[in-house]
C-alpha cells in the first residue's frame, strides 16, 4: 500500500478557523479539510505547509504547534496527515484550488462535513475551545 505524508494548516484568526471545501476535481470532492498538501522529498513538515499555503491560498503563515497526526486509508493509499496551528502573517486566503473557504467558530466545526483524515483534528480543536 502506498503511503503519503501530508500536512494541514489549522489557521486561526479572531477565534475562527479556516475551513476549505475540496473542489469537484479532487478526491473527497465536496468535503471540508484543513488546507495543505504533500510533503516533498527532503522537505520538513513546516516548510511544506508554508509552501502549500502560499501556493493554494496566496498568503503566508507562521507554523506553530502540532495539533494531531492521523493515518487514514483511502482505497489503496494510506494518508498520514499532520495538522499544525498556524497564524496568518501576510495576505488574505483566496480559494484558487478549493470550491470555497469559510471562517468557522471552533464550536461550529462539527457543522461541516469533513474529510475523514481531518476529523480527529476537528474533534481536538473543538474540545480545546470548551
Amino acid at each position: 500500500m502506498a503511503s503519503i505524508r501530508v500536512v494541514g494548516a489549522v489557521i486561526v484568526r479572531d477565534g475562527s478557523v479556516l475551513a476549505a471545501k475540496r473542489g469537484k476535481q479532487k478526491a473527497q470532492a465536496g468535503l471540508w479539510e484543513f488546507p495543505g498538501g504533500k510533503i516533498e522529498a527532503g522537505e520538513s513538515p513546516d516548510a511544506a505547509l508554508r509552501r502549500e499555503i502560499t501556493e493554494e491560498l496566496g498568503c503566508t503563515v507562521i507554523v506553530g504547534e502540532r495539533v494531531e497526526t492521523t493515518t487514514h486509508v483511502y482505497g489503496t493509499v494510506a494518508i498520514e496527515l499532520t495538522t499544525f496551528l498556524c497564524s496568518l502573517v501576510e495576505g488574505e486566503p483566496v480559494a484558487s484550488e478549493h470550491a470555497e473557504l469559510r471562517w468557522v467558530a471552533a464550536s461550529g466545526l462539527h457543522d461541516l462535513e469533513w474529510a475523514p483524515a481531518d476529523i480527529p483534528a476537528v474533534k481536538k480543536i473543538a474540545a480545546d475551545t470548551h
